[in-house]
């Protein structure tokens, strides 16, 4: 992985995980055990799901430019249909408190689209690609007659 994109994916996970922590201990708080394991699931899940598209995304880009704005929109609405899969499937498991399951997946998922933004806004990127050095040769210009 390039270091911007490793650049990328650093600004966006550390900042849904330091909140997902935070989730995760006021759900344990809130919740008991059950709401503790429910956020951090809900968390894991969201990093795991953002993280696989963001190198989806990125390979896109490189690969296949021509379908890069069709594939980030087509990837986020995937993603965001199977998070509200994982949700219905698990809204009455007992495994953990599916409420904090839900706001930890929610709470992660939008931290990490801010992230992201914030990441893109102030990446140093060219949006244009810079003239290769000319020759030393001069060059006329004009009608040589």
């Amino acid at each position: 992985m390039p270091s911007n994109d490793a650049r990328n994916l650093l600004q966006t996970a550390v900042p849904t995980a330091a909140v997902g922590a935070l989730v995760v201990a006021v759900s344990g708080v809130v919740a008991g055990g059950k709401g503790a394991i429910g956020a951090a699931v809900g968390t894991v899940l969201a990093i795991l799901f953002m993280g696989i598209g963001l190198y989806i995304l990125q390979w896109t880009a490189k690969t296949l430019p021509q379908l890069f704005q069709a594939m980030g929109l087509m990837l986020y609405v995937a993603q965001l249909l199977l998070l509200l899969i994982f949700v219905a499937v698990f809204k009455d498991t007992s495994l953990f408190n599916p409420k904090a399951f839900a706001v930890g997946l929610v709470v992660a998922t939008v931290v990490w689209m801010a992230a992201q933004a914030r990441a893109h806004m102030k990446a140093k990127l060219f949006y244009i690609d810079p003239e290769p050095q000319k020759s030393e040769k001069s060059e006329k210009s004009g009608s040589s007659s």
